[in-house]
C-alpha cells in the first residue's frame, strides 16, 4: 500500500465542491448569451442529443480523474520495502554442474537433466537469503562459471548460459570438485559446502575424485553427491556446440552410484539418488537447511516512488478530456 510524503496536498481536492459551487452562484461560469429562435406561436428551439450529453458528462468525469491523479502525484506517493542487509557472512555453496552430452537426456519430468538441475537450482536460491551461491561447470574439463556472490542476478543469468557439450563429452567429476575447492578454500564463510550434480561416473580428467573429496575434508569443505537420473532407456536430443549437429535418439542411462556414495562419504556429506524433479528440489533443500548459519543483520527501508505513474494517467486525462471537448462538442474553453 503507498504512503504519502506530502498528504496536505489532498486539501487540493477541495476545490471541486468550491468549483460546483461557484458555478451554481453563477461565478466562474463562461459568459454566455441566451438565443431564442422560435416563431410567435412556436416553442422553444431545444438541442437533444444524448450523445452529444453523453460526451459532456464523459469528458467531464475524465477531466476530473486527471485533477485526483494530479493531486495524488502532489502527494508524493512512494512504496516502502524493507531490505535485509547482512552485516555477517552465511555459507558459501558452490554447485558443480556436469554438462555432458548425456545430461541432456529426457527422463527428468519430460525435461533434460540439465534443465531440470537448473530449474531446481532457481527454485531454491530465493529462499536462502545470505546465502552465497557459486558455480563450476563439468565435462571432460571444468571450469569456475561464477564465484560465490550473493548477487542472485548475476548467478542467474550465468547459470542460464550453460550449455551441454561445451567443456567436452566426458564427465571429469576430480576436475570439477577440485575447482570448486579452489575457490572455496580462502572464502571467510563460517560454512562451505560443494554439491555435485551429476548423472554418471568419472571417466576424464587427471584428478581422482576421491582425492578431490579429501581435499574438501581437508579444507572443512562439505561434499554433497546428488546422482540424477533413471536407469534405462531414455530419449536424448543434443544438439552439439561446435558443429551444431542435431543428435536424437536412445541412450542407456546406467551408472554406479557406489562410487558417487564414497565420494560423498569421504567428503563428509551425503549422497542423493535423484530420479524426478520432486526429489531433486527435496535434496537440494535438505542440503541447504542442513548448512544454514546464523547471520546477523539490519532492516534498510527502501522507498520505491509512485508519482510517474499518476503523472501519466493525469496527463492522458486532460488530454482525453480536451480531445473530446474540442473536436467533438466544439467547446474552445
Amino acid at each position: 500500500m503507498p504512503v504519502f510524503q506530502q498528504p496536505w496536498a489532498f486539501l487540493l481536492l477541495l476545490c471541486i465542491p468550491v468549483l460546483y459551487l461557484f458555478r451554481k452562484l453563477g461565478i466562474f461560469s463562461a459568459p454566455s448569451f441566451p438565443l431564442i429562435l422560435k416563431d410567435w406561436q412556436g416553442e422553444a428551439f431545444e438541442w437533444k442529443s444524448p450523445v452529444r450529453k453523453f460526451a459532456s458528462i464523459l469528458s467531464t468525469v475524465i477531466f476530473t480523474l486527471g485533477f485526483l491523479c494530479l493531486v495524488v502525484v502532489l502527494a508524493a506517493p512512494v512504496r516502502l520495502q524493507q531490505e535485509k542487509i547482512y552485516t555477517s557472512r552465511g555459507t558459501d555453496i558452490v554447485f558443480v554442474l556436469d554438462t555432458s552430452p548425456s545430461m541432456m537426456a529426457r527422463d527428468i519430468a519430460g525435461m533434460s537433466r540439465l534443465d531440470a538441475a537448473r530449474q531446481a537450482i532457481v527454485s531454491l536460491v530465493p529462499q536462502t537469503e545470505g546465502t552465497g551461491y557459486g558455480l563450476v561447470a563439468m565435462a571432460s574439463e571444468a571450469a569456475l562459471v561464477v564465484p560465490p556472490t550473493m548477487d542472485r542476478n548475476e548467478f542467474f543469468v550465468r547459470l542460464a548460459t550453460l550449455e551441454s557439450g561445451g567443456l567436452g563429452d566426458g564427465t571429469a567429476l576430480g576436475s570439477g570438485l577440485s575447482t570448486a575447492v579452489y575457490h572455496l578454500s580462502g572464502a571467510a564463510a563460517p560454512k562451505k559446502c560443494i554439491v555435485l550434480i551429476t548423472d554418471g561416473e568419472n571417466n576424464s580428467g587427471a584428478i581422482h575424485p576421491e582425492t578431490a573429496a579429501q581435499l574438501a575434508k581437508d579444507n572443512n569443505i562439505t561434499l554433497y553427491v546428488l546422482g540424477l537420473g533413471t536407469r534405462g532407456t531414455v530419449p536424448l536430443e543434443y544438439v552439439d556446440p561446435v558443429t551444431g549437429k542435431v543428435y536424437s535418439g536412445y541412450i542407456d542411462s546406467q551408472f554406479d552410484s557406489q562410487s558417487l556414495e564414497q565420494i560423498a562419504a569421504i567428503g563428509g556429506g551425503r549422497y542423493f539418488g535423484v530420479e524426478s524433479s520432486g526429489t531433486l528440489a527435496e535434496a537440494l533443500a535438505t542440503i541447504a537447511s542442513g548448512e544454514q548459519t546464523v547471520m546477523s543483520f539490519y532492516l534498510k527501508t527502501k522507498e520505491d516512488a509512485l508519482y510517474h505513474y499518476f503523472l501519466l494517467i493525469s496527463a492522458a486525462s486532460f488530454i482525453l478530456a480536451w480531445m473530446i471537448r474540442r473536436w467533438y462538442l466544439g467547446v474552445f474553453l
